[in-house]
């Protein structure tokens, strides 16, 4: 695995940029597509925290997509011969708002490629780099970790963490296809696992179509826009466990910690299995 390794590290400081305006209309769509009960965003007004991830799209061209609707690995991304790939966390700082309407730019870079040996088979670590700025200077800074993974194996049964009993906030949701399709297209991610049910269930061996990793962020973040609505999320930070599928609601959990200074988050599956736990700064 050594020269494979080498082979994949030598993706480390690659860079991609892309700037667009933050388009008000999108924004609007995805405050539909959540059932968002804040008035309509207006121009000017700070997009909610990781509502960025509408943005900043790669088009790229359909004929370079690999089998499962992502850009095909060795562009930007390395090129890992592993089938599945998800996102596995992230870190947020959120340094000023990013506005509604304004011209805005991101630089990508690949900061890291690891390589462990989980309980399942094989995995690889990508940690990618975005800094997202205005005219006037940074706004935006993250760190995604993106795995990738072998298929599971016949019979495996994943690793269980009971979710906290005890949720003094709490949504519950449910999933459907339309839903997804939404957010896919919101944010032009094509993996097929979130909308081609045949693919996701005969070609990666899930039981559903897979709720998206940002969507469940975005949603752990939406409860604390509505539980504390007076304060500001400075920093939001979350890790994946297990997968959410289509096939049953889930329920989204929090609570403040450190005296009111930040805030302790949850998805849990349909039988209070954790399935991403995460937390803010708030200030």
């Amino acid at each position: 695995m050594t020269e494979t390794l080498d082979h994949l590290r030598r993706w480390i400081g690659r860079t991609q940029e892309t700037g667009e305006v933050v388009d008000l209309l999108r924004a609007r769509a995805l405050q539909g597509t959540l059932d968002d009960p804040a008035p309509p965003l207006q121009a000017g007004d700070p997009l909610p925290p990781l509502w960025h991830w509408l943005y900043f799209w790669n088009a790229t061209a359909q004929a370079t997509l690999g089998p499962d609707g992502h850009a095909a690995r060795g562009e930007f991304l390395p090129p890992v011969n592993l089938p599945r790939r998800m996102l596995a966390g992230g870190r947020v700082k959120f340094l000023r708002p990013l506005t509604a309407g304004t011209m805005a730019k991101r630089r990508s870079t690949v900061a890291d490629v690891a390589v462990k040996q989980g309980s399942s088979g094989q995995l690889v670590f990508v940690t990618i780099e975005h800094e997202i700025s205005d005219k006037t200077g940074p706004c935006i800074q993250e760190e995604q970790d993106v795995v990738f993974r072998e298929l599971a194996k016949p019979g495996e049964i994943p690793r269980r963490e009971a979710a906290p009993a005890v949720l003094p906030w709490r949504q519950q949701v449910t999933p459907d296809p339309v839903l997804l399709f939404r957010y896919s297209a919101l944010t032009f991610n094509g993996h097929r696992i979130h909308y081609d049910l045949k693919y996701a269930t005969e070609e990666e061996g899930y039981p559903g179509l897979v709720v998206h990793g940002p969507l469940l962020a975005t949603l752990m973040a939406g409860l604390v826009r509505r539980q504390a609505p007076d304060r500001q999320v400075t920093a939001f930070q979350y890790r994946a466990m297990r997968p959410v599928f289509d096939t049953a609601p889930f329920t989204v959990g929090g609570r403040l910690v450190r005296d009111g200074a930040g805030a302790e988050l949850w998805i849990a599956d349909s039988n209070g299995t954790l399935a991403v736990k995460g937390g803010v700064d708030l200030a």
